[in-house]
């Protein structure tokens, strides 16, 4: 698919009321969210192939995400380490954590995970023992963060905002052994950055599908209810849906925590090529949740 452009305009949201009155006589200039270069991050993960722990693709998405991330946060923090698995594998993982305005005392956390799954073992798969492109199942919300970090770099924010890509989320099984998966998300909760720990967060996965759809997820909203409802400020989802995902373990370490998910019967499913997914879909994607970031 060659993608339309679309600069976008990310506009604010009810945080104003809820970050407590910062108002200013004039609006402020629009922060633009251009989807043509988000979906351009999302087909070059797909180009580094299978982004699989413990494979060459795997550790030139991770060089790739270090240099572009340097060159757009004020500060990066690199969490790196080691996990055997439960087949005795040494696998090395790396949480990448880009930080905006990193002395604000008012943070939020948007994350995605950027690693991809060895097995195409979701419901819709018609072949389980293939490796998932991983193009909207990983790329989409790396390539979502990627495009909020550009209009974040082009007009640094009033309050802290930390972009977490973790690693390591899709390895495993996740029934049988459950320690194999959700490890960035598990470093990141028992390894917080310096200072106050975000207001809420939100997680980015699956959202490039041609026919996109936007759950409320039912874990957020027992958690958080009031942080969906800000998210949803706009009135996209369609439904509801539970799903365990990374964000499960930072949730019991932050406040407030809101998951952005996705049609479940597409989880692990082997589609996932670029030409299958939508540049509107990151659009919207980045438009919708990005003004989150409270441009005043």
């Amino acid at each position: 698919m060659s993608p339309s452009r679309f600069a976008v305009l990310i506009a604010g949201t009810g945080l104003v009321a809820m970050l407590g009155g910062c108002t200013r006589e004039a609006p402020p200039p629009p922060r633009e969210f251009v989807s043509s270069t988000a979906f351009g991050y999302l087909r070059t993960q797909v180009g580094f192939g299978n982004r699989i722990p413990g494979t060459p693709p795997h550790d030139r998405m991770a060089a790739w995400l270090d240099s572009l991330l340097r060159a757009r946060a004020d500060t990066l923090i690199v969490q790196s380490w080691t996990h055997v698995t439960a087949d005795k594998k040494t696998l090395q993982l790396r949480n990448f954590v880009a930080r905006f305005n990193p002395k604000a005392t008012t943070r939020l956390l948007f994350l995605a995970h950027w690693d991809t799954r060895p097995i195409s073992d979701g419901p819709n798969s018609k072949n389980p023992k293939a490796p998932v492109p991983g193009a909207n199942d990983g790329a989409s919300g790396v390539a979502v963060l990627l495009g909020v970090a550009d209009a974040l770099k082009r007009q640094p924010p009033a309050i802290g905002v930390d972009l977490l890509f973790d690693d390591g989320e899709d390895y495993g099984d996740f029934n049988q052994h459950p320690d194999d998966v959700l490890m960035g998300a598990r470093y990141y909760a028992s390894h917080l950055p310096p200072g106050p720990t975000p207001k809420y967060a939100v997680l980015f996965d699956l959202v490039a599908d041609k026919d996109l759809k936007i759950y409320q997820e039912g874990n957020s909203l027992t958690g958080a209810p009031e942080i969906v409802q800000l998210v949803d400020a706009d009135g996209t989802t369609v439904g509801s849906s539970t799903v365990l995902d990374a964000h499960s373990p930072p949730g019991q370490r932050h406040r407030a925590w809101a998951d952005t998910p996705f049609d479940p019967s597409e989880a692990g499913g082997l589609r996932g090529g670029s030409e299958e997914r939508a540049p509107a879909a990151s659009r919207d994607a980045g438009r919708d949740r990005g003004g989150l970031t409270f441009p005043h």
